[in-house]
């Protein structure tokens, strides 16, 4: 028996959001985790990071970026059409309580997942702030839904089509000098992670990075999503995909993930490298 699609939504070019009827993911399902699906018998593996839950309608919303093979045809199912594997919920969820003024740091489609955290950091009484990132105007996406989560909302664009032109950090740095800041989490590409966890670590600021690394069971056999977390090896499906940023070897993810694009073409699904959009 499949997964039935509810609704499908393209957001922007080649970026779609498709919810699922999916009972039991959603009922265990908290901010942070991450799902693993199956289009068909033949395809891949394909980590997806929960964006959102409706316990009442049992419906999982998914964002993904149709760059690859089992992702563009992902993208090919309509509603009434079925998935057939989701497994989940997978991962450690993220650490949500009162830490005070919190920050979400997100980049390209790792603004979906930002959202469900940043909504959990605001039920748990903290004040959030959400900064996201994005090429153009046109790949910013879910506005409303941010807004509705977060003290408030800041946008960036390399361009400058939408919100303040510049990077995230650009907003960070400045959130930085006039308050104080309890507690940062990020999620999206990792040289924007890594720069975020460069900006922290200079203020002392606790910082938590979602490890997007290549991904094939989520259940720590295969070691595809290693990395180095403190000078330790450690698994992102297993024992992520937080982690503390300021720990995370980050120049040493940024070369093994480099192996599978060339050119800003992603050639595997699995990557969930955000970066490239």
């Amino acid at each position: 028996m499949g997964y039935k699609i509810i609704s499908k939504k393209n957001l922007s070019e080649n970026l779609y959001e498709v919810k699922v009827n999916a009972p039991y993911i959603v009922k265990n399902a908290r901010a942070g985790q991450f799902i693993i699906l199956r289009v068909d018998s033949e395809g891949e593996r394909v980590p997806l990071t929960i964006a959102d839950v409706d316990k009442e309608k049992n419906e999982l919303t998914m964002v993904f970026m149709a760059v690859g093979y089992s992702t563009g045809k992902l993208a090919q199912l309509n509603p009434g059409d079925e998935i057939q594997d989701l497994a989940g919920p997978l991962g450690i969820p993220t650490e949500i309580k009162n830490f005070g003024t919190v920050v979400c740091v997100a980049g390209g489609y790792g603004a979906a997942p930002a959202y469900l955290i940043a909504k959990a950091f605001k039920e748990a009484g903290n004040k959030v702030y959400i900064i996201v990132g994005a090429r153009s105007a046109e790949l910013v996406f879910w506005q409303d839904k941010m807004e509705s989560v977060s003290d408030k909302y800041f946008i960036t664009t390399n361009n400058g089509s939408l919100g303040k032109q510049g990077l995230v950090t650009d907003q960070l740095a400045e959130i930085m000098q006039q308050e104080k800041i309890d507690h940062v989490m990020t999620i999206g590409p990792v040289p924007m992670m890594k720069a975020v966890a460069d900006l922290t670590q200079e203020k002392d600021i606790y910082t938590v990075a979602s490890m997007n690394t290549i991904m094939v069971d989520g259940t720590g056999m295969c070691g595809s999503c290693r990395l180095t977390v403190g000078g330790k090896v450690k698994f992102a499906c297993v024992d992520g995909p937080d982690f503390d940023a300021h720990q995370v070897d980050f120049d040493e993810i940024i070369n093994r993930t480099s192996i599978y694009c060339e050119q800003e073409k992603c050639f595997e699904d699995s990557c969930r490298l955000s970066d490239k959009i």
